[in-house]
């Protein structure tokens, strides 16, 4: 879909060993349930938001998208959780989402 941010390949080539620790971390993860990898980018992508982490809203919009994914299951694993973050954080993710949903198209 696109290419990887310059930081995370910067990070990558930097410190191979962080890298590969954090890439078995979230693969045991996903391993570790019941979850299809769908549901688990859709989580993950909540979790960005909540966080405000316009790198990680970006990544998991896009991976949700690669595993199929529709735009509007999206949207919605973001405007859920309005009421336990807030709207301005959610306004904030559906923005960035839209960047994803702006290059996909």
């Amino acid at each position: 879909m696109t290419e990887l941010p310059g930081q995370y390949l910067s990070v990558r080539k930097r410190f191979p060993k962080l890298y590969k620790a954090v890439e078995n971390l979230g693969k045991t993860a996903r391993a570790s349930g019941p979850l299809n990898a769908k549901t688990s980018h859709l989580i993950q992508l909540a979790a960005a938001a909540a966080i405000r982490s316009e790198g990680a809203v970006h990544s998991h919009a896009r991976r949700a998208l690669k595993k199929g994914a529709k735009p509007e299951e999206i949207y919605h694993a973001i405007i859920l959780i309005t009421s336990t973050v807030g709207f301005p954080t959610v306004s904030a993710a559906l923005s960035w989402i839209d960047d994803v949903m702006n290059k996909c198209s």
